[in-house]
């Protein structure tokens, strides 16, 4: 199923949340492509709609709601970008090709990926099965590592990319969910490392995000998520994640790094 959204008018390369101050972005984001993986709903959602209120036309992937890809879809062409929903499974290399080739063809070579989707499947320690783990690291990993397989020619060529990577203080600390979770995001970190220093040489930036019981269903649906274990006493908000996604976007010197959005806690 493909969404297309045409409308490109002029925008200011700004960035704003609720209650931050704007800050220019130097147009660094204007005419960019962005591809945003689970992007219909919550973190992916906020930061599709950041990049394009920063100025860049934004691929919105999805998997299983379309009417949520039409909401963000009309978000960021409200931002006077250019959009394109896609429905794929980025765990499954024919559905990634299909994906990338079809947003190429319609709004221009990929240069900046987010690569966001993921599942988190709470469990019990003794509860946790093999399809369990597999199911996990095959969203959570495998689709990171398809996804940017799938771009990179294209930023190669084009010597200019950035790569972000949703990771999780999970990968830090363990976490509340189980280490099948924690080892996708841990692996997110170690893959985050190799590309970042395969391709620093070629203008490709490669980092990851850490955040910490932000305020989306994954979270407020896991009984064992409570805002006063954050030492800041709060979730944390869908858009503070994405103020941290538009400053890597519009940065050439960061890579390699894993930006914690974590409300306190510190790794030992």
């Amino acid at each position: 199923m493909l969404l297309a959204r045409t409308n490109c008018q002029p925008t200011l390369c700004t960035f704003e949340v609720s209650g931050h101050v704007p800050f220019d972005m130097s147009n660094e984001l204007v005419g960019k492509v962005a591809l945003v993986t689970g992007s219909g709903r919550g973190i992916g959602r906020a930061v599709a709609v950041a990049l394009a209120n920063a100025g860049a036309d934004v691929v919105v992937n999805f998997l299983n709601d379309e009417a949520e890809a039409k909401e963000v879809c009309s978000e960021i062409e409200t931002a006077g970008r250019r959009s394109l929903a896609i429905e794929a499974d980025v765990s499954i290399a024919s559905q990634v090709s299909l994906m990338v080739n079809t947003a190429q063809q319609r709004l221009g070579e990929i240069s900046l990926l987010v690569n966001n989707a993921g599942i988190s499947r709470p469990l019990p320690l003794d509860e946790i099965t093999e399809r369990d783990w597999d199911e996990i690291l095959t969203v959570n990993l495998k689709s990171m590592f398809l996804v940017t397989q799938a771009i990179l020619p294209a930023m190669r060529k084009g010597r200019w990319g950035r790569i972000i990577n949703l990771s999780s203080v999970a990968a830090q600390l363990g976490g509340i969910i189980g280490p099948h979770y924690a080892a996708s995001k841990a692996g997110c970190l170690g893959l985050t490392h190799s590309y970042a220093a395969l391709l620093a040489k070629e203008g490709i930036t490669v980092n990851a995000i850490a955040p910490a019981l932000i305020e989306t269903d994954m979270i407020t649906s896991n009984p064992k998520a409570r805002a006063d274990i954050t030492p800041i006493g709060r979730f944390g908000k869908v858009e503070e994640v994405a103020d941290v996604a538009v400053m890597l976007a519009c940065n050439a010197y960061i890579t390699g790094q894993t930006i914690s959005v974590n409300g306190g806690w510190y790794m030992t």
